[in-house]
């Protein structure tokens, strides 16, 4: 039976293969046409703004950030709302249009650069999808860098909504799109381009860090409560630091109390965030556990980014989407960069509501990026020269809902009681709730923020290098051990690939889009490698004498 979809691009693809009926996520076949449509606009688009930077002319920033947000929003899990999607593709189109009109010389232009949106959509997302590359390993490249520039955008839209830009990370992104129409382009030179695209990914999350520092200052250690207070509560999830911040503001004063769920976590370890006395605390746990924490959260939830799992009835009248998020029948907040959104209805809808059921008590402790772990670094470096602690072990990246996953929970569990976990991004709740102790007063979990935080991970492990006078950063007594699900642990991968980072174990499951060759090149070339047994895994780290 011919294929009613077709998407490889998160970590849940069917049969580690691909979703072909409906999408693991939720998303239906006509969302993903869609999708793959916005994806072929937006390319057609960068092909036209790659000619005119070829031809000395500046790409406005309007534009340049259409670009981004359309990738941000066909991320796993971030818009299920096909009306919205098509609206993007049809601006995007416009855009297209205005801008095709001046440049000079057109010759050269791919056919998506020409594409004016006539004729059947559906039918063309059918020409336009993954598999119109027919040679698999070209397929699997070129999909490999537009995941990774998937991942860039979502750092680069959050930068952005704090009003900074980087012309050259966005100026690489569309020219990078672009490369992946042309098919002059052989494997050697996709393979180029994609540790280009993690080059340019560094330059990404750095430019997020700066945003997010110098909004809110640099995050500190901080216990967060993870129970609840007695009023009303909004539940804000996600990763948009901006929104949250607006929210926190308009909420000041009404009696309602505001949490946060999942990614949205580190924000309580932020100097600026902390002058809120109805910022309460964070509830519940990853992602995928949403059907009920969401249904015992009580009030309205508001969905910033990716992340959202199809709603179930009993609260979706309690859900809001805003930015690149969407659903249908879910109210959407709208709001550009710059521009400041109202959620007077969501706290009104707030109001009516019962305060959050308790669903645990306690508090975990959080604030280790960079300037908090480096300003620890005598103690740490003193640890490691004494043997207190033996290797660090990073285990950064995405939670799931796969049972495999629990691998990283024995994982954590088994590890030494001399090592340290460096983490970021929801995998942590996998085991930031074991109490695993610390070491001389070290927290032997070590949570640098988001998964847009894991830059903090690499320069941690850069001044490592410098303090203890290596040559080679693959000489430190770190491991690598990550979990990935979406495109942004893409971008994380290439980014650490690209700054000569070597031996990462992958799990719980190697990609789906990596063909056979191109996963032997990073096997090969990086040492890239999935993850066995728990106790196989730490013999294999750290020897066999490790039970």
């Amino acid at each position: 039976m011919e294929n009613q979809m077709f998407c490889y691009q998160c970590q849940e693809a069917a049969g580690c293969k691909g979703c072909t009926v409906t999408g693991v996520c939720g998303k239906k076949p006509d969302v993903a046409a869609v999708q793959d449509l916005l994806v072929y606009a937006s390319k057609g688009l960068s092909a036209v703004t790659t000619a005119l930077r070829g031809e000395g002319r500046e790409i406005p920033k309007e534009v340049n950030h259409l670009v981004t947000f359309n990738l941000f929003t066909t991320i796993t899990n971030a818009n299920f709302d096909k009306e919205s999607l098509e609206a993007r593709v049809r601006a995007t189109l416009d855009a297209k249009a205005k801008l095709l009109g001046e440049l000079s010389d057109r010759g050269g232009l791919p056919e998506a650069a020409l594409w004016d949106g006539s004729g059947d959509w559906a039918e063309k997302a059918r020409q336009v999808g993954v598999l119109s590359t027919e040679n698999e390993d070209i397929r699997s490249l070129r999909e490999l860098i537009t995941y990774g520039l998937k991942g860039l955008s979502a750092y680069t839209k959050h930068a952005n909504a704090l009003l900074r830009d980087d012309a050259d990370v966005d100026a690489f992104i569309q020219r990078a799109l672009a490369a992946t129409l042309d098919d002059s382009l052989s494997a050697d030179d996709l393979v180029a381009l994609t540790l280009e695209t993690g080059k340019y990914g560094v330059a990404g999350m750095a430019l997020l860090d700066k945003a997010h520092t110098a909004a809110y200052g640099d995050p500190e250690i901080t216990r967060v409560n993870i129970g609840v207070g007695k009023n009303p509560g909004i539940l804000v999830s996600g990763h948009d630091l901006r929104d949250l911040e607006m929210l926190l503001e308009q909420t000041q004063g009404t009696g309602v109390d505001v949490y946060t769920h999942s990614e949205m976590l580190p924000a309580h370890c932020y100097p600026a965030f902390k002058k809120y006395p109805n910022f309460i605390g964070n509830y519940g746990n990853a992602w995928w556990r949403q059907k009920e924490e969401f249904e015992s959260i009580r009030g309205p939830i508001l969905m910033t980014t990716n992340c959202i799992v199809p709603p179930l009835d009993s609260y979706k009248g309690r859900l809001y989407t805003t930015g690149a998020a969407g659903y249908p029948g879910c109210p959407h907040i709208p709001g550009g960069i710059g521009e400041r959104k109202d959620f007077s209805a969501l706290i009104e809808h707030a109001k009516r509501c019962a305060p959050p059921e308790q669903i645990e008590t306690g508090e975990i402790t959080g604030g280790f990026a960079h300037a908090q772990v480096l300003a620890l670094a005598g103690k740490v470096v003193d640890a490691v020269r004494s043997g207190a602690i033996r290797k660090f072990v990073v285990m950064a990246g995405c939670d799931g809902r796969a049972t495999s996953r629990e691998y990283y929970t024995e994982f954590a569990r088994a590890l030494p009681d001399d090592t340290v976990i460096l983490t970021a991004g929801c995998a942590k709740y996998r085991y930031n709730k074991l109490a695993l102790g610390d070491i001389g007063g070290i927290p032997r979990v070590l949570d640098a923020g988001q998964c847009n935080d894991s830059y903090s991970l690499a320069v941690v492990a850069l001044k490592l290098k410098e303090v203890f006078g290596l040559d080679d950063i693959n000489d430190l007594p770190i491991v690598y051990n990550i979990a990935w699900y979406e495109q942004k642990a893409v971008i994380v991968l290439l980014a650490l690939l690209s700054l000569g980072i070597r031996n990462i174990h992958l799990g719980p499951t190697l990609p789906a889009f990596l063909s056979p060759n191109v996963a032997k090149v990073l096997v090969e070339h990086f040492g890239i490698a999935g993850v066995g047994t728990v106790e196989d895994d730490m013999k294999l780290f750290f020897g066999e004498s490790v039970c």
